[in-house]
């Protein structure tokens, strides 16, 4: 069906552009035109002018939301639930996150997520399994007892799940901690199609730079679950900011790194290689006051989610507040802080020519936000898939 998006300013990817309309044909951008020139038999999707239509964020890092966990029931259900669960703040593909588990938890995973990611509709870009190949040392929340070495029935089943979500345009991004998995596994990982990055990490500045060598082209929740970098022990953190070519999530919530850091994060690397996560956790988009995971009760305080003995676990935060916090907390403009939310994870998985630009050829995933990042409505392949109440 043909339809003419109208009546707001655009924000293309690069700009935000006045008095132009939006045309798209079976959820993909036809063209971009004056907005008094209605392609003949269009369906008019008549928008806010008070608001911006900008390409639909994406979250590479979600572990729940909605009231779910991914890791409690990895199945094609949950991952839609949770991406049905994150339109009301602009998102219109994620990864579903699962986080260090046992052996059986990740088989039922990979074994599932293919059937969520071959619907376009579904908002699920494949899958983002963040361990258990990680430190002990910065295990963070993850459980010790999971956590262990690459084997070969990991190396075969990764690959093949890689091989099979790209055929449907879809990714798996596997953090892992470069110490703990040797050159020639990221290096089978990375040719089978992987998006390696890494995480959970106590690695020493050249070991990180021998494992961007061999295929890792990323960090995971950057400077979390991470040494502080030393003047004579710089540390990952200071390889992936000493990286040109990598790219790095970051979790804007004021909590897990200073503001005053993430500017100089910001200011070391060039600019397109900083993307937004979340890595929220089931209480995002809910009022729920705790869950649990691995067994053990996770509180919601203060704007973080903490377990008992207060150590972080995940983030209470959604990507509109986070487009948002760029431009408190970091002072950076809204069109970048855009772009943080869509181009550039889009550019991390290899997808940026069908996603974070409203351009002809790619596909009409679209968020209405006002000039404040509140979203008013949410658009997957040319479809509204979520609107603001009235009331």
């Amino acid at each position: 069906m043909l339809q003419f998006f109208t009546g707001a300013p655009v924000f293309d990817g690069e700009c935000i552009r006045e008095d132009i309309g939006v045309a798209v044909d079976d959820g993909v951008v036809l063209a971009l035109r004056s907005a008094d020139e209605i392609p003949e038999g269009a369906h008019v999707v008549r928008l806010d002018p008070s608001a911006v239509l900008a390409p639909g964020f994406l979250d590479l890092q979600i572990n729940g939301a909605g009231g779910v966990l991914f890791n409690a029931e990895p199945t094609a259900d949950t991952a839609i639930h949770i991406a049905k669960s994150v339109r009301c703040h602009g998102v219109t593909r994620i990864l579903p996150t699962l986080i260090t588990d046992c052996k059986e938890t990740l088989a039922s995973a990979c074994q599932t997520i293919g059937e969520a990611a071959e619907d376009e509709m579904s908002g699920v870009l494949g899958i983002h399994v963040e361990g258990p190949f990680i430190s002990v040392e910065r295990k963070g929340i993850h459980k010790p007892s999971y956590i262990r070495v690459p084997e070969e029935e990991d190396l075969v089943r990764l690959a093949e799940l890689s091989l099979a979500l790209r055929q449907n345009g879809a990714r798996l991004l596997l953090t892992i901690a470069p110490e703990n998995v040797p050159d020639d596994a990221i290096a089978r990982f990375a040719q089978s199609g992987v998006v390696v990055s890494a995480g959970h990490t106590a690695a020493s500045y050249e070991r990180i730079h021998e494992a961007i060598a061999n295929g890792v082209t990323g960090f995971t929740h950057l400077g979390n679950a991470m040494p502080a970098i030393q003047n004579r022990e710089p540390g990952p953190v200071a390889a992936a900011l000493a990286s040109r070519d990598t790219w790095c999530g970051l979790i804007v919530d004021g909590h897990h790194i200073h503001p005053g850091l993430m500017k100089v994060m910001l200011a070391a690397k060039p600019e397109g290689k900083v993307f937004l996560v979340t890595d929220a956790m089931p209480p995002v988009g809910t009022d729920m006051q705790s869950f649990e995971l691995y067994g053990q009760t996770i509180h919601r305080s203060g704007g973080r989610l903490v377990s008992s003995q207060g150590v972080l676990a995940g983030a209470d935060i959604d990507m509109a507040n986070a487009v948002r916090n760029c431009t408190t907390l970091l002072d950076l403009p809204l069109s970048e802080a855009l772009r943080m939310a869509s181009l550039y994870p889009a550019g991390h998985l290899g997808l940026d020519n069908r996603f974070g630009r409203i351009a002809p050829g790619y596909t009409a995933d679209f968020a209405l936000i006002t000039k404040d990042v509140e979203p008013l409505e949410t658009f997957v392949a040319g479809r509204s898939v979520w609107k603001r109440s009235e009331v």
